[in-house]
């Protein structure tokens, strides 16, 4: 399924509340039987009640959402809620991010940068944090 630039548009706004550091959930609903297709439901926690998030997600992503509320991710030998959560912090942070401080989720400070001062993460794929349901 293709969604329209203004189904983007109106899908990026509406995860605008998203900031570097928050937590998606991911909830795996199916998987084919090759094991290439997965449909995965995607959550945050606003004021301590689940938010199912995927139509926006699925538009953002440009992949389709089933009946159960699931984004479709196909590929293979790596976690696909991660590469769901990832792809999504990449769409939201094309430009990078500005540090966290000492709960940064960026990969930079796992390789080695330990300056947690406000500064500038060039790759916005680590902003958002993933935990399984």
């Amino acid at each position: 399924m293709k969604y329209s630039r203004e189904e983007k548009e109106t899908a990026r706004d509406r995860l605008s509340f998203l900031k570097p550091g928050d937590v998606i959930y991911t909830e795996i609903l199916s998987v084919s039987r090759s094991g290439m297709t997965r449909h995965i439901k995607p959550f945050v926690m606003v004021d301590n009640e689940p938010r199912w998030i995927g139509y926006h997600v699925g538009a953002l992503l440009d992949e389709p959402v089933n009946d159960n509320g699931g984004v479709k991710m196909s590929g293979c030998g790596m976690d696909m809620g991660f590469a769901l959560v990832y792809n999504l912090s990449s769409c939201l942070w094309p430009d990078g991010f500005e540090c966290v401080g000492e709960k940064c989720p960026s990969n930079d400070h796992a390789n080695g940068d330990r300056d947690y001062s406000p500064h500038h993460h060039r790759g916005g794929g680590h902003a958002l944090k993933q935990r399984r349901l």
